[in-house]
């Protein structure tokens, strides 16, 4: 079906799968850092929860380490305020990307002739020829 389209609206479709690619990379990257975010939260959450004067252990790839208290939650306080701005950051982007898919949908319909009704732009076609 695309081999008929218009070289224009050929272009459209080709950005429209570029942006839905993108899209779900974003979604992706949202999804990961939602997670990481809601992990530390619950670190924090249970570091809270115990004596200073407790022994604690952080995770450094197959090993635990022994940690101070007032590192570890300087730690964790650092890591979930980076992953909630990260978190924002891409909500923001899947916005924009969200936003420019639509727009983009609106000009390929525009040039399918399917553009809602509306005059292809100000005093109708051909205008100013």
């Amino acid at each position: 079906m695309q081999g008929n389209l218009p070289p224009e609206a050929q272009e459209k479709v080709e950005e429209l799968q570029d942006l839905q690619e993108t899209a779900q990379q974003v979604a992706q990257q949202k999804q990961q850092a939602e997670e990481a975010l809601s992990e530390s939260q619950a670190a924090l959450d249970a570091l809270e929860g115990i004596d200073e004067d407790a022994t604690i252990y952080r995770q450094a790839g197959e090993l635990l380490l022994e940690a101070d208290y007032d590192g570890a939650a300087e730690n964790l306080n650092e890591k979930v305020s980076s992953l909630e701005v990260r978190v924002e950051s891409l909500e923001k982007q899947e916005e924009r990307v969200r936003d420019q898919f639509e727009s983009l949908q609106q000009e390929l319909q525009q040039l399918l002739g399917g553009g809602g009704g509306a005059p292809p732009g100000p005093g109708g076609p051909g205008a100013g020829d």
